[in-house]
């Protein structure tokens, strides 16, 4: 197994909500973009909901969830992967981002959506515990992976509205 390591927050001070997934992909980390695989709907749906191309080069669609309120993150720093599934993580070897930190600079925080089960479950476990922040709610959503191709495009994006209902704080028509 290789060593992998996640890429830093995109993220302003201002944020209000952090969407957090596990780790990048093998197609992320060959791009050094969050959500490169061509399948994967991350960008997609945000561009669906934030009413920005999902074909935007890269620094536009990172500056639209930025403008928007919006960090984006994973949970993980680094781990050993073979491939690019969550499943394929080696949990002896995963360590995750300095979240008190994050938080610390991003203190108007108040909503974090999982991109997936994996995501949710590595952050309760492994960061969750270390962490006192009341304010906080947090949200799975259906994974946008290729790999979770069993739910439907659209029930994807419905969901995800959640995002559009957390709060006046995001900025974006």
């Amino acid at each position: 197994m290789s060593s992998i390591y996640s890429f830093a927050p995109i993220a302003e001070a201002a944020a209000s909500v952090l969407i957090l997934g596990s780790m990048p992909g093998e197609a992320s980390l060959r791009a050094a973009e969050y959500y490169a695989h061509p399948r994967n709907h991350f960008w997609r749906v945000m561009g669906d909901l934030m009413a920005f191309s999902a074909e935007s080069p890269y620094a536009a669609r990172a500056q639209a969830l930025k403008a928007a309120g919006i960090a984006l993150w994973d949970v993980l720093h680094s781990c050993e992967r073979e491939g690019s599934l969550d499943a394929s993580i080696d949990k002896s070897s995963q360590r995750p981002n300095d979240f008190r930190s994050f938080f610390a600079a991003h203190p108007h925080i108040t909503h974090v959506y999982f991109n997936g089960s994996a995501a949710e479950q590595i952050y309760r476990r492994a960061v969750l515990p270390e962490l006192k922040l009341p304010h906080i709610g947090y949200f799975r959503l259906p994974s946008t992976s290729p790999a979770n191709a069993s739910i439907p495009y659209e029930r994807k994006l419905e969901a995800w509205k959640a995002i559009l209902r957390c709060g006046s704080a995001l900025r974006f028509g």
